[in-house]
């Protein structure tokens, strides 16, 4: 199955998982992981259906995520991210990031502000596990959102759950030994929940790049989980023709999984880590007004890292002695910061 933009386009895949928590069906388990490699290695992008996460539960955190960002300025900013890159937790407000694929190699700051002239109209708000002290975090206290903190909690949980079934799976159709391989580096608390609101801006403003929602770049992680509202917006790059990008059109309740520029590397380039960006919604009854203002668009991608001194080797089902390991080792925390300093 896929999702289409056009007869001439890419096709998004569109891989059932209905039948992975059927553990003694192996035959089935490995079809679906199997399914899931292949997407990863050719286009990057898949849309996972018939997941553990019930609908109920992705609901009522797009709720919450709409009573986050509809609070007042100054409770949100009761909650701030903190100043630098080193730390990606609490609320970020309209333009202080600026998402980019240029990878700092020291304080360039003429680079930096000419990034910053064309603002990303976007506020956020980044979560992760609590025992993270690296990376701690900044609640909202609950005399002013009663209840946001356990739900996301528990919401940070029951995304991990799922990541490990991707996990899992990747490490199958990899053809591993060890299934648990890719987890193993993984505990759960080095990922990232975060919360996306996309504000109304004029249309003509983003086609005109007075304003940008997210510009086109490839995520940093090993594995990326979005879940999106029926807004639209997301693109991603038809790898067959390198600069056109198609829509990831929203399927209700699906995952919308794609693959990191770590797990690339680890992988020796055998999975893909495929450009995508957000622009405008494709439809005309997106727009809202005489100035065709967009409508707000809401999104919660979840990203999978492993844990900070864990080496990334070259997984060995990934190379040989005709294909030999193209990078070196290197520790999450090593290529983390690598990455990081141009983006707040």
């Amino acid at each position: 199955m896929s999702a289409e933009d056009g007869p001439a386009s890419m096709k998004i895949p569109i891989v059932d998982f209905s039948s992975w928590n059927n553990t003694q069906d192996k035959t089935a388990r490995l079809r679906t992981a199997k399914e899931l490699v292949k997407a990863c290695q050719t286009v990057g992008f898949v849309y996972i259906i018939n997941h553990s996460l019930p609908e109920p539960v992705l609901d009522e955190a797009f709720e919450w995520t709409r009573r986050v960002f509809k609070l007042p300025m100054e409770d949100k900013m009761k909650a701030p991210h903190p100043p630098g890159w080193e730390v990606h937790r609490g609320y970020s407000w309209p333009g202080l990031e600026k998402v980019t694929q240029t990878i700092s190699t020291g304080d360039d700051e003429e680079t930096k502000k000419k990034l910053r002239e064309v603002p990303d109209v976007k506020e956020s708000y980044d979560i992760g596990s609590d025992v993270f002290t690296s990376q701690p975090n900044q609640w909202i206290p609950d005399e002013v959102l009663p209840g946001f903190r356990a739900f996301m909690t528990k919401f940070y949980w029951d995304c991990w759950k799922v990541g490990e079934d991707i996990l899992r799976a990747l490490a199958i159709g990899l053809n591993l030994e060890d299934e648990s391989y890719l987890i193993k580096k993984h505990s759960g608390h080095g990922n990232q929940l975060r919360l996306l609101s996309y504000l109304p801006v004029p249309a003509e403003d983003l086609e005109q790049e007075r304003a940008s929602r997210c510009p086109a770049h490839t995520d940093w992680s090993s594995v990326t989980m979005l879940f999106q509202d029926d807004c639209g917006g997301l693109e991603v790059e038809d790898v067959s023709r390198p600069g056109t990008f198609v829509s990831a059109t929203p399927i209700k309740n699906a995952i919308v999984m794609n693959v990191g520029d770590l797990l690339q590397r680890w992988s020796n380039d055998r999975l893909r880590s495929t450009s995508h960006r957000v622009r405008l919604p494709p439809l005309a009854d997106r727009y809202e007004g005489p100035n065709r203002m967009t409508r707000q668009r809401f999104s919660i991608p979840y990203f999978m890292s492993p844990d900070p001194d864990s080496v990334i080797d070259c997984i060995p089902s990934c190379m040989s002695e005709k294909e030999p390991a193209k990078y070196k080792p290197i520790t999450q925390a090593g290529y983390n910061k690598m990455r990081a300093s141009m983006h707040y």
